[in-house]
């Protein structure tokens, strides 16, 4: 590497120290610096003879006889130079083969008269730290979980094969206390990320504001910078404990450094305790984990008196949002189309359910388990269906059918009974004109259908009028809902009593009934 210059303050002792006779080994001693040095200095301030004079020389003048104002012009263009390279140079370090011997060679093609290799590396650190600064974040109480896998995998012993069988550490804390919490399972697939959330919330006692994660596939679709896209399941969990699920962005594991230290801390004092046991099931190492789990939490932290459960005790416990509720369980997502029905249909089962009446043809989400059944379209739900196991394969919510189907579904629900009493409640004309109308067909369902229709003018007409009509309707051989429709429509049921007309009197041409025994 290029040796750096000396001092101006250096520069000034080493020429009072030659104007005072001392010799160059003391020169040495005294200045701190090596005698090739000294040298070099006092070659370049005594080149010419007698050019030294008894007034002191100007810190400029100094400047430019020690360190060659020229030659420094000139490096500052090489080092110009140097700055330009490595903007493009910093992004190819650490890429795969490309060694910084390849990256000083392609430096000297584009700039021969550029640095040695040694000072290249140099500056290349430099610039490299430089822009690798860090940030001192502050967090607040019950505000974030950060969530992370451990690298290092741990393992167990199946004793019924003898095979070890290597298991994910799941590892979370919170920023402000410190609090840690670990947990072993099977892998990092969906089933085990719900079981690790879910014992996580369980142990902290509440939810925060925000689950910060990793963008492992599990819970991240889409990984972007601004606006990561999140699996089904995160939407979930997010819906169940009131919480929102945030990633990092890509490549900057420093947005989670408290877990990316957590997980140091866990290797320091989980790992290594039980480094020399042998475990025979997942249950026994968390087991064995939570035991050191719990002496680390408790364990104060250095030069104070207080652990990190104190803190979350004291500071953080209150602040978490809610209780946890029960244990999260996953739901089954499908897109389906409604139906003209007005209905989807579960293909795992073969099930309908129904949904409103207006969204037929709509793409929705369904969520379905083995309690309930959701519809969403655009995020809103939309339908809810309590999910059972029953003969009927359709399950309809009156208040999902048009207004035609809601009416066809309540005269479906009337009986003889029902139907006469409410004709008896608007009038005896009513009443009498209903049991005629229900015996005047042998299809029963379409007698109801009949009477109802007859009831419902009521809503139109009032009841007043409908029984006037009834009793204008008795009048005739026979009663229906055309005939009192009618009268209605046309009013005659305002109109006076038609009069008695005066019967046929007897004579021989008249025949009756004996004559057509």
């Amino acid at each position: 590497m290029a040796q750096k210059p000396i001092v101006m303050e250096q520069l000034k002792q080493l020429l009072q120290l030659k104007k005072d006779g001392i010799g160059i080994r003391e020169m040495t001693r005294r200045l701190g610096i090596s005698r090739n040095s000294v040298r070099k200095y006092l070659a370049l301030l005594y080149k010419n003879e007698g050019q030294q004079s008894d007034e002191p020389l100007t810190n400029k003048a100094l400047a430019d006889t020690a360190y060659g104002n020229d030659s420094m012009v000139h490096d500052a263009q090489r080092m110009q130079q140097l700055i330009i390279h490595f903007k493009s140079a910093s992004v190819e370090v650490g890429k795969r083969n490309v060694t910084r011997q390849l990256l000083w060679r392609e430096y000297l093609q584009e700039y021969p008269d550029g640095y040695g290799y040694s000072q290249y590396c140099y500056h290349l650190s430099e610039y490299l730290k430089n822009r690798d600064l860090s940030m001192h974040l502050e967090y607040e109480a019950g505000d974030m979980i950060m969530v992370d896998f451990a690298g290092r995998k741990q393992q167990y012993v199946d004793p019924s094969t003898g095979e070890r069988i290597s298991c994910q550490v799941f590892i979370a804390i919170l920023p402000f206390s410190g609090l840690i919490f670990c947990l072993a399972v099977r892998s990092q697939q969906t089933a085990d990320y719900i079981t690790c959330i879910n014992e996580m919330l369980r142990y902290y006692g509440g939810t925060p504001a925000t689950i910060l994660c990793d963008n492992l596939r599990t819970a991240v679709t889409r990984v972007s910078r601004f606006e990561p896209g999140f699996t089904d399941m995160c939407h979930q969990l997010s819906e169940h404990y009131i919480t929102t699920f945030s990633a990092t962005r890509p490549y900057s594991p420093r947005d989670k450094a408290m877990v990316e230290k957590a997980v140091n801390i866990m290797y320091n004092h989980i790992y290594a305790p039980l480094r020399h046991q042998e475990f025979t099931s997942l249950q026994a190492l968390n087991t064995a984990m939570k035991v050191q789990l719990e002496l680390l939490n408790n364990k104060p932290y250095k030069n104070t008196a207080y652990s990190r459960w104190y803190f979350y005790e004291q500071q953080e416990r209150s602040l978490l949002l809610i209780k946890v509720p029960s244990p999260f369980a996953p739901k089954k997502v499908v897109v389906l189309t409604v139906q003209r029905n007005y209905h989807v249909q579960l293909s795992e089962d073969h099930r309908y359910y129904s949904v409103p009446y207006q969204y037929v043809g709509k793409k929705v989400k369904v969520l379905y388990d083995s309690r309930v059944v959701e519809v969403y379209l655009d995020y809103e739900r939309i339908a809810l269906h309590v999910r059972k196991n029953h003969s009927k394969a359709y399950t309809t919510l009156t208040e999902h059918m048009p207004p035609n189907h809601q009416r066809m579904q309540e005269i479906k629900g009337w009986n003889r009974d029902d139907l006469l009493a409410q004709a008896a409640r608007i009038g005896s004309a009513t009443h009498q004109a209903a049991s005629l109308m229900l015996e005047n067909s042998i299809y029963i369902e379409q007698n109801y259908k009949a009477c109802f229709g007859m009831l419902m003018l009521q809503k139109k007409y009032g009841t007043q009028r409908l029984e006037a009509a009834c009793s204008r309707a008795l009048q005739g051989s026979r009663v229906n809902y055309t005939m009192i429709k009618n009268i209605l429509e046309r009013g005659l049921d305002k109109q006076l009593p038609l009069l008695n007309e005066i019967p046929i009197p007897d004579h021989d041409n008249i025949r009756g009934k004996d004559n057509y025994q």
